[in-house]
């Protein structure tokens, strides 16, 4: 998959000349640029190597770190934060995304096409689909940013086995400019990253011994990975490593009988315990329980998580406990808690349409804002998988409790890894 370094392939000062051509067209360039700078005229003072305009704008939101997960491969997930710097006139024809190893320009993953399509949209017009049982429908090619647009490319990487992350990663873009007059191609270098070399928590279950389903984990389309939020002025992805829980019966059931009835779920009343040993730091109470299977308003963004604990582990990690049955919390703030104690019981509170335990890893002791970074349970075993999108709103609604499971290539026991989205695995 490792390409040989683009500016080696079509040399430096034509790229450069085609890209300040095209920006100057499209007034990006500002009045009192020297003359002929960009069109082989020599720069009146010195430059960096490789100084160049670029028309995209690049950020990262989040240290991409690496994690194990059940698929025996190690994932970097994040997001690029892309703006079109151009004038609203002219668009950005985005073609291909490659993630590189900055030491040495070596690809370790790209984006193109179809794939590149499913991956980025404008800010605020999420991806189609998180909603739905079925998958999401494709995305328009090509991926056009227009001018003065921001959006966002949700990266998941997934490295080939054995395959080390590298410790610094860029971002190489190409397209091409297009005008009212023409359009010319461009590639750009951006957004040199250090990924984290913090290793991810490895934690025990956060619930009894049983069977539970993993939904909206990461990576796909999912409403935690996918969730971009904008919170006192900055974007944050909050629950990018987040994972709902939900107890499942001997028949594969989640709820049996009335599904307006919180009693029916299987996860309902269900204990939740430490998944590490920490200090109380946060505890909400009071919330009541939603009614299923119908999903709630929003409420107010303090109750986004309902009745919660939160329990900080390590100096910047906090263990999140969401949706907990009012009354049921057994801690205060301060108390100190060991692994396995009991901190509550799985309720419906705050933003949850059926009984769930929302668990999450964050860098702050507040669920908003905050980064979600990943982590990993000591062992488990996975006994199958589902393959529709069956989540909160939606998991009430089906015409019964049972899930369609099916067997999962990464059926097996598992130790430090992380279950990925709709396993569903024995703790």
């Amino acid at each position: 998959m490792a390409e040989s370094d683009p500016r080696k392939r079509t040399g430096r000062r034509p790229l450069l000349r085609g890209l300040a051509a095209a920006v100057l067209a499209a007034g990006l360039l500002v009045a009192g640029t020297a003359p002929g700078y960009g069109t082989g005229a020599t720069p009146p003072s010195p430059t960096a190597p490789g100084l160049q305009f670029t028309p995209l704008t690049a950020a990262v939101l989040t240290k991409p770190t690496p994690f194990q997960a059940t698929d025996g491969r190690t994932h970097l997930s994040y997001e690029l934060l892309v703006t079109n710097a151009l004038s609203s006139s002219s668009s950005v024809r985005l073609d291909r995304v490659e993630v590189r190893d900055a030491r040495d320009h070596r690809v370790i993953g790209s984006l193109s096409g179809q794939a590149l399509a499913d991956a980025a949209n404008p800010v605020g017009d999420p991806l189609p689909g998180a909603d739905a049982t079925s998958p999401a429908p494709p995305g328009p090619t090509p991926t056009v940013i227009e001018g003065s647009q921001q959006w966002i490319i949700w990266i998941d990487l997934a490295l080939d086995r054995g395959q080390r992350a590298p410790e610094v990663l860029e971002h190489h873009l190409s397209g091409a400019i297009v005008t009212p007059s023409g359009s010319s191609d461009f590639e750009e270098t951006v957004q040199i990253t250090p990924t984290g070399r913090r290793a991810p928590l490895n934690l025990s279950a956060p619930v009894r011994p049983g069977t539970w389903y993993s939904s909206e984990s990461c990576c796909g389309n999912t409403h935690h990975r996918r969730g971009l939020a904008p919170i006192n002025g900055r974007f944050y992805v909050p629950q990018r490593f987040a994972i709902d829980w939900y107890k499942v019966g001997e028949e594969g059931q989640t709820w049996e009988g009335d599904p307006t009835r919180l009693s029916s779920y299987l996860s309902y009343r269900q204990p939740v315990v430490a998944s590490a040993a920490g200090r109380v730091v946060q505890v909400q109470d009071g919330l009541p329980d939603q009614t299923p299977p119908v999903t709630p308003p929003v409420p107010p963004i303090e109750d986004t998580v309902g009745n919660h604990v939160t329990v900080e582990v390590e100096p910047g990690r906090y263990l999140l406990y969401a949706h907990l049955k009012p009354g049921s919390l057994k801690v205060r703030e301060g108390d100190r808690v060991e692994t396995g104690q009991v901190l509550g019981l799985i309720g419906n509170s705050g933003n949850s349409t059926t009984p769930h335990l929302h668990f999450q890893v964050m860098t702050t002791p507040e669920f908003f804002p905050t980064d979600s970074p990943p982590f990993t349970f000591r062992k488990f075993r996975v006994v199958g998988q589902v393959e529709p999108r069956i989540w909160d709103d939606n998991i009430g609604l089906q015409p019964t409790g049972v899930l369609p499971i099916t067997p999962s290539p990464n059926a097996g026991p598992h130790r430090a890894k992380y279950p990925l989205d709709r396993e569903v695995l024995e703790f």
